[in-house]
């Protein structure tokens, strides 16, 4: 069997502050936005890249601190550090360098799930 991934669910409690963080700062394009059972969904993401679904929820199915992060690739991971400084959001840990082809660090989405952002070379 071979499996490609499709999408990542996060159940958020503020679809418009988790839209503003995923697409309006990490620039993740819309691909779509609807409702169904009740409940807005919008698909983040391209064809080319997995999805990141996001579902507005009075609850969260997962909770931040059970340990579930989301990783993307950066192109610089300095360039990323000051441009996510200056639109306020600030790093939680790292810079880490587990190895010489790898750096990374931690920053924290509005619903307190870590983002990783890493850059590899």
């Amino acid at each position: 069997m071979i499996l490609s991934l499709n999408w990542i669910t996060l159940r958020v409690r503020d679809l418009e502050a988790s839209l503003n963080f995923y697409h309006g700062i990490l620039g993740l394009p819309i691909e779509r936005r609807f409702e169904s059972r009740g409940k807005q969904i919008v698909m983040l993401g391209t064809a080319e890249q997995p999805k990141v679904e996001l579902i507005q929820a009075n609850d969260q199915a997962v909770k931040p601190e059970c340990g579930v992060s989301i990783g993307f690739e950066v192109k610089s991971l300095d360039e990323a550090i000051e441009y996510l400084k200056s639109r306020g959001i600030p790093v939680l840990r790292g810079p880490v360098t587990p190895n010489p082809q790898l750096r990374f660090f931690y920053i924290l989405d509005p619903d307190g799930f870590e983002v990783q952002l890493a850059e590899h070379s």
